[in-house]
């Protein structure tokens, strides 16, 4: 009887050892669990506001998507996403405004993030002068890409 316990004390202690030894090598391959497909791109989502601060006609499906076409696409003519919401921030004055919005996301290798932010900042400025907008909100992450 002690010679059955000891040979199950000895095998439970090897495996506790062994994935003891072995789990942190396998977590550390795992990460995030984010698998690693695609090439490393910068995302970035611009937000764009349809109210204008001077009180004047909101900006239409129609004239937003003609800004799209004038400014944006010939700059990224491989591929963006317009999508439609709703928005609210605090402008200038500190009133909580609340808006219809457009999130415009492009894709872009980050080999080309310095010619594409410069891209990207006219956009903002030229947005904010054609329909007289306080601002447009910027956001960037980085992220694999595979198409």
């Amino acid at each position: 009887m002690n010679v059955h316990f000891t040979r199950s004390r000895a095998v439970l202690t090897a495996v506790g050892l062994l994935l003891a030894v072995g789990a942190p090598t396998a977590y550390a391959t795992l990460d995030d669990g984010t698998p690693q497909r695609g090439e490393p791109y910068i995302e970035t989502s611009l937000l764009f506001g349809t109210e204008r601060p001077d009180g004047g006609p909101a900006v239409t499906d129609k004239q937003f998507m003609s800004f799209v076409d004038k400014e944006v696409t010939p700059d990224f003519p491989d591929g963006l996403t317009v999508q439609t919401g709703r928005g609210q921030w605090r402008d200038a004055g500190g009133t909580i405004e609340k808006e219809r919005s457009y999130e415009l996301v492009l894709l872009y290798p980050v080999a080309q993030a310095g010619a594409s932010d410069r891209k990207i900042e006219e956009i903002r400025r030229a947005y904010e002068k054609a329909f007289g907008q306080e601002s447009v909100g910027r956001v960037d992450d980085r992220a694999r890409v595979d198409f």
